[in-house]
């Protein structure tokens, strides 16, 4: 989810965020597994006494002296015995994941190690300042195996859900539909449907699913009962979060049809990869920003006989991500700039990128994106019409922070609530976010990745195959 420079929003301190540099392994026992070592736990074979040659006959009892000589062929038939037949041992398959996704990811890794991301190591080693300057964090941190488990298991929620989304949508699909399905698939994988009060703060949505076609940039949604269909001359470009109590994976990507965007999509991506990987403790915005401009500038695209630069867009920014916030108060512009803010050990950014072949800057569009809390809004508040104070209560208890939109409203059965919510606007609890768009003819592309600074390497969370 792109975030604005801050010259156009106030940075605000929003708390520590955790930290961790425990190691888990993936994979674990696949569910079912054990029925295929020792079946029903018996020792040596089960004679079964019904085993006779000829069902329910009477049995006869023969003594030594009146069996038949060895060899004879009454000796031979009474030798000949019916076979038992063995029970055959089945070994039931690991699961496979549905598509669309829907089998809870505790399901498919029931022992709770979730794949670990992509891990590269510094390139520069940090100072002992630095070093010194965060050991609190990290020791307040008592649980950073589980911190790790929690973060990973959202990446793989993302990846999961993406790959659904790259596989299976085709241009005369509405642009809704897409939106939820995405959003069905992140909450059946997490197991929490967020249809029960405080449900989707244990997991859920991260923010709304972003759905941007060709000139839109950043944060457009699709509106409760509402899509536009996708043609095949569309650049769409999709932007989700995961969250797992608070902590968000946020990651994006864009999509085409045609193989005349290739090479903007692959600028865009090349530009990403790159603020990648100069982040690292002890750098420099600045230095990450000169990066990624010098490596999306350094691209052409040509679209239909016109060839055009690739800008960075000089108005979103990449962001730090903290507890239950989404921008955490470090903004990372894809241009030069002056900033000698640092990264620092145990903080977790989203490296973004948005490339484009308009303008380069972003205006605001019509309609509504979504809706945040602001997190030092007061608790109770003076409000003038009782339904404002009823939505009030409904946002902390099913969002809190968390940015959600009109469509999450009308899930949870809410109505008429508008007006309420243009007063909580009004009154500054809560804050509006508007779609963002370059010039219409234009085009852009986004990818984001969610990585976190560990002590010794950088751990990209949400890496996939794909990107």
């Amino acid at each position: 989810m792109g975030s604005k420079t801050p010259e156009s929003e106030n940075r605000r301190n929003h708390g520590d965020s955790s930290t961790s540099d425990g190691i888990s392994s993936t994979g674990g026992e696949p569910r079912g597994s054990h029925t295929s070592r020792d079946g029903d736990g018996c020792v040596g074979e089960v004679v079964n006494e019904d085993d006779s040659d000829d069902d329910g006959a009477e049995t006869t009892l023969i003594s030594p002296e009146t069996q038949p000589p060895a060899g004879s062929a009454d000796a031979q038939k009474k030798k000949k015995k019916k076979s038992k037949k063995k029970k055959k041992k089945t070994a039931s398959s690991p699961l496979k994941q549905t598509t669309p996704p829907r089998i809870p990811l505790s399901d498919l890794f029931p022992s709770g190690d979730y794949p670990e991301g992509e891990v590269q190591h510094y390139t520069k080693i940090k100072s002992a300042t630095a070093e010194a300057r965060h050991v609190a964090r990290l020791q307040s941190n008592s649980e950073d195996g589980e911190f790790l488990r929690t973060y990973r298991k959202a990446a793989e929620v993302h990846r999961q859900t993406r790959r659904w989304v790259q596989e299976t949508v085709k241009p005369g699909q509405n642009t809704l539909d897409i939106a939820e399905g995405i959003e069905d698939s992140v909450r059946a994988l997490l197991g929490h449907p967020g249809l029960e009060t405080g449900d989707s703060l244990k997991g859920g949505m991260g923010f709304p699913t972003g759905i941007c076609l060709n000139h839109q940039v950043a944060h457009y949604t699709p509106s409760p009962g509402k899509g536009v269909v996708v043609q095949h001359e569309d650049v769409m470009t999709v932007d989700f979060g995961v969250h797992i109590n608070g902590w968000i994976v946020d990651s994006a990507f864009t999509m085409a049809f045609d193989p005349t965007y290739d090479d903007l999509l692959a600028a865009v991506k090349d530009a990403t990869n790159t603020g990648v990987k100069t982040a690292g403790i002890d750098v420099r915005i600045s230095d990450v920003s000169a990066a990624i401009q010098e490596a999306m500038e350094s691209w052409e695209v040509d679209i239909r006989g016109k060839t055009y630069p690739v800008k960075p867009v000089r108005n979103l920014t990449a962001h730090d991500i903290k507890h239950w916030h989404i921008h955490g108060g470090k903004s990372i512009p894809f241009v030069k700039n002056s900033d000698q803010t640092k990264m620092e050990e145990g903080e977790i950014f989203a490296i973004e990128t948005f490339g484009t072949t308009g303008r380069g800057y972003t205006r605001d569009d019509v309609g509504m994106y979504g809706y945040g809390l602001n997190h030092d809004a007061p608790l109770t508040t003076s409000l003038p019409i009782a339904s404002a104070k009823r939505l009030h209560r409904t946002i902390r208890e099913n969002f809190s922070t968390i940015v959600f939109c009109r469509r999450y409203l009308d899930r949870l059965g809410l109505d008429r609530y508008l007006a309420g919510m243009n007063c909580l606007v009004q009154h500054g609890i809560v804050e509006a976010y508007k779609p963002l768009a370059d010039i219409e003819g234009s085009y852009s592309a986004q990818f984001e990745h969610t990585l976190i600074l560990r002590e010794a390497h950088k751990e990209i969370l949400s890496r996939g195959g794909d990107y």
